[in-house]
């Protein structure tokens, strides 16, 4: 008599998977109200230059992506501001991405505000922090970010990481009962890129065992996950 084995497992393709960016892909709670009501209200903002601040994948790029397309924006490399970058905040808003890396252009950062500035059109950075806890060494620079309008993404509550978590799965084509959304929001890191992580490794685990996501299947890969 043949004994049978465990199911065969199907190596999955390695296929990105882009993020729904829009605004009706985004998810809106009280840990993000007030970042969603800045994007919302440009061009009547308070400052010309705007701060958004808020831990990694706290949906800081979702933000921005709905903001630029709403905007016009020109995305500014933070390492590298050139005269490009300058002539392009001259006739409208610009958008720098990571304004608290070590690698940033204070001096092209510097020119950048003020241009803007001088323009009257706006500049949107995001970053980890606020600007006090950059430290910046251009003393000019940093007297500029002081006036800056900050705007912070508090970590996600369970309604924001729940409707992140089912709204990752349907960028994928997959739906996923509640309880086992419920169950993950229970279980992982409280943070955007802790659901992006989790529901990757679920879908190439249902896709390599052949079955749906069941609580039991996000029980073995959230303990893989933490065992590492």
């Amino acid at each position: 008599m043949t004994r049978k084995g465990p199911p065969p497992r199907q190596l999955p393709l390695d296929l990105a998977h882009e993020e729904a960016r829009s605004r009706d892909d985004l998810v809106v709670t009280p840990a993000n109200a007030r970042a969603v009501a800045l994007v919302e209200g440009w061009p009547d903002w308070p400052s010309p230059v705007t701060v958004l601040a808020g831990p990694a994948g706290a949906g800081k790029s979702h933000l921005a992506a709905i903001w630029r397309a709403h905007s016009g924006a020109r995305q500014v490399a933070a390492g590298e501001i050139d005269a490009a970058a300058l002539a392009a905040a001259e006739h409208g808003p610009v958008f720098v991405d990571d304004a608290d890396s070590a690698a940033r252009d204070e001096t092209g950062l510097f020119h950048l505000i003020n241009t803007v500035k001088g323009a009257d059109t706006h500049l949107l950075l995001t970053a980890r922090r606020f600007p006090a806890a950059w430290g910046v060494r251009l003393p000019d620079l940093l007297s500029r970010l002081k006036a800056a309008a900050l705007v912070e993404i508090d970590e996600p509550d369970d309604v924001l990481l729940a409707g992140v978590i089912v709204k990752l799965f349907a960028d994928r084509q997959v739906a996923v009962e509640p309880h086992v959304v419920q169950f993950l929001v229970r279980r992982i890191e409280r943070s955007l890129s802790a659901a992006q992580q989790v529901v990757e490794h679920l879908d190439r685990a249902a896709l390599e065992r052949k079955t749906r996501i069941t609580r039991a299947l996000a029980a073995d890969v959230v303990g893989a996950m933490e065992t590492g």
